[in-house]
């Protein structure tokens, strides 16, 4: 389906985007960074630390708007970076979200749905995870209109129950400032501390650009797709801060110690919680409401990760199979995003290591917000952004940048990690390129 194509083709409007970016957004990630930090930061600096997480994803989803109204076509960043960079950094930045960005992401929630209920039912986790993913690859694949609604449903019920989380916590808990200070407290602001809490806090928001992957699917996309993405995550930005109230006014560092066994146990901030104020019956809840939460991260997933595929196949750095034919979803490309994700559920083991590429991703999302400086740079034209999207995708880029410093520094690894993952990406389109232009 190409940028002309009929609206009535077109299966999305601004409340489908909207859901999408929450569903991509909120997983577990809130329900865990705050137990980490509370034992370096008091109550203060972690509400801190997510208001400036929520002004960072803001800064990246409004750069997001600008390249969306300018470049009203599905693939996201590889789409931005092809046409306004150079088509390398795209086809790099496209197999590396294809195979790592959603792939592992996709498996890693499966399992995460099937473990948390394994704690209600007596279920096989990695059984009801293999399940969870071919039962939403076939729902997406279908149609458009079954798939677009089948992900509002999910999402209508995460957000009922995260907001029925919130209700309970809020009137339920405790309401006074909290007085407790962390095990190991600083002298002055903790820098150290507070920089790497925003590693925590930027992995809760990722997801914020979901929507521009699928704009061509889209009856408006140069108007909705922007307007999604800043909704989107300016409502589940709220959401946050309201969940980490709770969690600061009624859990203690010592109870939020619960978080580092969260590999084996399964318990989150919202357990402790909920165990706090309803007992075991409440526990037992908030693992449904995990459940609910990951398998609409995993059907959000399925939805936006083939159109990536399906941009690539259309471009030629693909089978022809890939591309999703006018009113029909990406079928070959679901399927192959499904495929891809059933793998990694059986070789979970190795999902650490490539989780550990998320910082290339990070670079890409930098690198599409710059890739706006480029376009502002050409000057006066049809497309050319604002100043004020501007100066968002250089606060963006520059926090991005910040970030993949210290995990560079810290994580050394990394760097051979994104060096191979390059190197393989820029053959192969290397590879593609020689065919198109030597055809047999």
């Amino acid at each position: 389906m190409d940028a002309s194509s009929p609206q009535k083709t077109r299966a999305l409007g601004l409340s489908s985007g909207i859901g999408l970016v929450v569903a991509d957004m909120i997983g577990a990630g809130v329900f865990l960074s705050a137990g980490f930090m509370a034992q370096d930061m008091g109550p203060g600096l972690i509400l801190l630390a997510w208001a400036v997480g929520l002004v960072l994803a803001l800064a990246g989803a409004r750069a997001y708007a600008a390249l969306a109204a300018a470049i009203p076509r599905s693939g996201g960043e590889y789409r931005y970076l092809s046409d306004l960079i150079h088509p390398a950094l795209g086809y790099l930045s496209g197999w590396t979200s294809l195979l790592f960005g959603f792939t592992a992401p996709i498996a890693i929630d499966a399992i995460a749905a099937g473990q948390f209920a394994r704690t209600v039912i007596d279920v096989d986790p990695l059984a009801f995870g293999c399940g969870l993913v071919i039962v939403l690859t076939l729902v997406h694949a279908v149609g458009l209109r079954p798939s677009a609604m089948a992900q509002n449903v999910l999402v209508i019920i995460k957000i009922l129950l995260v907001l029925g989380f919130l209700g309970i916590g809020l009137a339920a808990g405790a309401r006074t400032w909290p007085t407790w200070v962390p095990p190991n407290p600083s002298q002055g602001f903790p820098v150290a501390a507070f920089a790497g809490s925003l590693f925590y806090v930027a992995f809760a928001f990722s997801g914020w650009n979901a929507a521009s992957y699928a704009s061509e699917e889209f009856a408006h996309p140069a108007r909705d797709v922007p307007r999604a993405m800043l909704i989107g995550c300016g409502l589940v930005g709220i959401l946050y801060l309201a969940a980490n109230w709770v969690f600061v006014a009624n859990v203690t560092p010592d109870q939020a110690q619960a978080v580092f066994g969260y590999e084996n146990t399964r318990i989150t901030l919202g357990h402790v919680v909920m165990q706090n104020l309803l007992g075991d019956t409440g526990a037992a809840v908030m693992s449904v409401v995990m459940v609910l939460v990951f398998a609409s991260a995993v059907s959000a997933l399925l939805f936006v990760g083939p159109r990536i595929g399906a941009a690539m196949a259309r471009d030629g750095f693909l089978p022809k199979a890939l591309v999703a034919r006018p009113g029909r979803p990406p079928v070959g490309a679901i399927l192959l995003q499904g495929g891809l994700a059933l793998v990694l559920v059986f070789a979970w083991h190795i999902q650490q290591i490539l989780q550990d590429l998320g910082a290339i991703l990070t670079l890409f999302s930098a690198l599409a917000a710059l890739a706006l400086i480029r376009l502002w740079l050409r000057g006066p034209g049809p497309g050319r952004p604002s100043t004020v999207s501007v100066v968002a995708a250089l606060v963006y880029a520059t926090s991005s940048a910040g970030m993949l410093y210290f995990g560079f520094r810290d994580s050394p690894g990394l760097l051979i990690w994104v060096g191979v993952a390059t190197a393989i990406a820029l053959a192969a389109y290397g590879w593609n390129r020689f065919r198109a232009s030597h055809p047999s």
